[in-house]
């Protein structure tokens, strides 16, 4: 049986709440393990379910890795020798981030063989730009079977790659190959969230030579070998975003502890447009609504610095309640409005046409029973839970577990009234 999340809303969150280590800065710095045969310390490490998969796929490809649980989870990876270098479909499957082991295992061991990860709920996600920046690096590939074969004779060689789009995971997988190749590479069109910026420390702290850290050119000079290092994972900017709403949804207070408003790129200029005020205060970040309540505002998903995609469903559940009305409009991946029916059944007033959403603001929701399709959909769906009148009870919700730490029981120490049933 499938847990389920039951939630008795109207209650304002007060208090103050702990943001957890970046799930999606966290996987490629745990697969940059593999790029050295000395020991990789980190800090920070949310404890997720994602996170649960990469290590499991780490230690088939020969990872020994040992972590204390608790606050500022700590965990160690040493990959002495790798044991194999096949990341089998059983372990890809449930979780498309396992692609990013690619590089670094080709950089190292001048093979691999990856499962194509498939599609996901939220449309395909595909690995081509991976795969055209690793040929340029050198690599001969081919996909046979629902794999990637990639080898190449000796090291990687340095190459000018510009990406046709802003990929994240293929920003990623390029770095971690280029650290280990000969000569100089570089990124043209790179990704430059704020999470590619933490993997690029790490990598720095293992002794890698990359320049234009944070910019959209990267240029990286290959070195011979890597070394480990200790890092502290950064705080989850979307967690972050999806408790600043959880706060002005409920006309709450709270104080995110450990994170900032320059965690959100110009994302931080929507929110105070829509009337939620974000202050610094000593260890983290107050969160209110303005005194003269939500507007509705309009927002279209971008790369970073621009609004994240991540944070689209969350924004368009503070709009069903805000003041007048906005349009969201979703340019990074398709089918990412399966949320609207839901909401729709707590008496959201949304209409879909293509890839933009007109929502216009109710003046409360309805408790209701929902059912959650992906990770950012199910937690709008608690999101509108908690501003709703009555009970709501949100299905399917084992995605949340990828992607949110200890989510109850956060929102239980503010105030909520929500428990998971099993």
């Amino acid at each position: 049986m499938v847990d389920k999340i039951r939630i008795q809303g109207g209650i304002p969150l007060k208090g103050r709440l702990p943001i957890s280590g970046a799930k999606n800065a966290a996987l490629p710095i745990l697969a940059a393990a593999l790029l050295t045969d000395e020991p990789l310390h980190l800090e920070n490490v949310p404890d997720l379910a994602d996170m649960t998969s990469m290590q499991r796929l780490l230690q088939l490809l020969g990872a020994a890795i040992t972590f204390q649980p608790g606050d500022g989870r700590k965990l160690s990876l040493h990959v002495p020798e790798m044991l194999s270098t096949e990341a089998p479909y059983d372990l890809v499957r449930k979780m498309r981030a396992s692609v990013l082991v690619l590089g670094p295992m080709l950089a190292r061991m001048g093979q691999a063989r990856v499962s194509l990860p498939g599609g996901c709920a939220i449309g395909p996600r595909p690995v081509d730009l991976h795969i055209k920046g690793l040929e340029d690096l050198g690599a001969r590939i081919t996909l046979e079977r629902g794999y990637i074969n990639a080898q190449c004779d000796g090291r990687l060689k340095g190459a000018a790659i510009r990406l046709p789009f802003p990929s994240v995971g293929a920003t990623e997988n390029l770095l971690m190959a280029a650290t280990l190749a000969k000569g100089e590479t570089v990124i043209a069109n790179a990704a430059r969230e704020p999470e590619i910026v933490d993997l690029a420390h790490c990598l720095l702290a293992m002794g890698a030579r990359i320049e234009g850290i944070g910019s959209d050119t990267l240029h990286i000079q290959g070195v011979e070998r890597l070394h480990g290092a200790r890092h502290a994972v950064m705080a989850d900017r979307i967690e972050a975003g999806t408790y600043v709403i959880a706060a002005a949804i409920t006309r709450g207070d709270l104080v995110l502890e450990g994170a900032s408003p320059e965690l959100f790129g110009a994302a931080d200029e929507t929110l105070a447009a829509a009337g939620i005020e974000l202050s610094p205060v000593e260890g983290g970040m107050r969160v209110r609504p303005v005194a003269e309540g939500l507007r509705g505002t309009d927002v279209m998903t971008q790369p970073f610095p621009g609004f994240p995609t991540d944070l689209q469903a969350q924004f368009m559940t503070l709009m069903c309640v805000a003041d007048g009305a906005a349009m969201i409009t979703e340019t990074i991946f398709e089918n990412r409005f399966m949320h609207v029916p839901e909401l729709t059944r707590m008496g959201a007033r949304i209409t879909v046409h293509g890839g933009s959403a007109l929502v216009r603001g109710v003046p409360s929701l309805m408790g209701a029973p929902v059912m959650a399709s992906d990770l950012r959909a199910s937690v709008s769906l608690v999101l509108a839970g908690l501003a709703a009148e009555g009970e709501t009870t949100v299905n399917r919700i084992y995605h949340l577990d990828r992607g949110y730490e200890r989510l109850e029981a956060k929102l239980a120490a503010c105030g909520a009234v929500i428990e998971r049933i099993a």
